[in-house]
């Protein structure tokens, strides 16, 4: 158990720290693949939820990007018209 813990890569200590309960609950597990299938559906879930904010974020800057580009295109059009 100690071998394949050092193992791991360092992120993935990280994930586990995030999610306790899941943790507890494959440390309490007689059953070795059981636990390893448990630890790598909590660092999917990590993975998971960071992806979910980096895209949330992504999608508060285009939305940014967007209202500055309508405007210049609006200045622009208004400019041209006169």
């Amino acid at each position: 158990m100690t071998v394949s813990l050092a193992l791991l890569p360092p992120g993935f200590a990280s994930a586990q720290d995030n999610s306790a309960a899941p943790a507890a609950a494959a440390a309490d597990h007689p059953d070795e693949i059981v636990k390893m299938h448990q630890q790598v559906a909590a660092a999917n879930r990590e993975y998971n939820r960071e992806v979910a904010a980096a895209k949330k974020v992504y999608d508060q800057k285009k939305a940014a990007a967007n209202k500055k580009r309508d405007a210049a295109v609006a200045a622009a059009h208004s400019g041209t018209s006169q």
